[in-house]
């Protein structure tokens, strides 16, 4: 691994040319190309992201609208029998989703894991 004598950054192998194609070092920041009769040797890493984790909970607004599916669940706060639901996953795609359920009376909101 070499780096930029101007700026400091990192140098890249690139291709230079069509028909006589050269390998150089440029510095993808400054432009500065070094030319090498080294063999470059690069290796490739597969760098993966984890998304942050979220539960989607339906907002108290969106709630107005009345447009979730309604089932018989038993609040654990007011006792009413009555209850909008969901399900999101929110552990790995391997295990199985979370059910949520928002009173219709007091607006408790719970979950169940399957």
């Amino acid at each position: 691994m070499e780096f930029c004598p101007k700026c400091g950054t990192r140098l890249v192998p690139t291709q230079k040319g069509k028909r006589n194609l050269k390998i150089l070092l440029a510095c993808p920041k400054c432009g500065y190309e070094k030319s090498t009769k080294e063999k470059i040797v690069t290796a490739q890493r597969v760098v993966e992201t984890v998304p942050k984790k979220q539960i989607a909970v339906i907002g108290r607004e969106a709630q107005k609208f009345h447009t979730m599916p309604k089932t018989k669940a038993e609040c654990p706060k007011c006792g009413n029998v009555e209850a909008y639901w969901w399900i999101t996953q929110t552990r790995g795609s391997d295990e199985s989703p979370t059910q949520f359920f928002r009173c219709v009376k007091c607006g408790y909101t719970w979950r169940e894991y399957s």
